[in-house]
């Protein structure tokens, strides 16, 4: 009978605690399309995208443009040009590889500039929740985004605006 009691009573003391603590949602996306920074750097970052894939694509044409000419002549060729033009093709192929790792590759120029210029913006809005949830009495404030474990949020605990306001100030 006492475990039943106590196995009761502690069941009780954790819904408790668990219906005290306050909880709100924040969208993510919508404070950063609200941020002007935050839009110019994205579209610095596109920019710097789209001239780096420019720059790839016009190696691999050159390479392509190299082996087709390759192809052609390789009949006519002497077995030691032959050769001497297939390492060219190679080291070719292996240098745009290198520059596409390079520009795109875990810790490469585009994830660099991406940290430099999204890592401050991100850092100012994790500190105006952080203020946010202080000022509201917040225990958790989650985000609000389509991968997210929230099946379901009620607007009224949205405090993406407070957030913002926080950071405008």
């Amino acid at each position: 009978m006492k475990k039943i009691v106590l196995s009761l009573l502690t069941v009780f003391m954790l819904s408790s605690v668990a219906l005290s603590q306050k909880y709100a949602f924040v969208d993510m996306n919508y404070i950063l399309s609200e941020i002007p920074a935050y839009k110019e750097a994205q579209k610095e970052l596109d920019d710097l995208s789209e001239k780096w894939q420019k720059e790839i694509e016009a190696k691999y044409k050159e390479i392509e443009a190299k082996y087709k000419a390759y192809q052609q002549e390789q009949i006519l060729l002497p077995e030691d040009t032959k050769r001497q033009r297939e390492q060219e093709i190679f080291e070719s192929e292996t240098a745009a590889k290198e520059l596409q790792k390079k520009r795109f590759g875990v810790d490469g120029s585009m994830f660099q500039k991406r940290k430099e210029l999204i890592e401050p913006i991100q850092d100012e809005i994790y500190k105006a929740i952080k203020t946010m949830a202080k000022e509201k009495g917040y225990d958790f404030v989650m985000e609000k985004e389509k991968n997210s474990n929230i099946l379901y949020a009620d607007p009224k605990y949205d405090k993406s605006d407070i957030v913002l306001n926080k950071i405008k100030k």
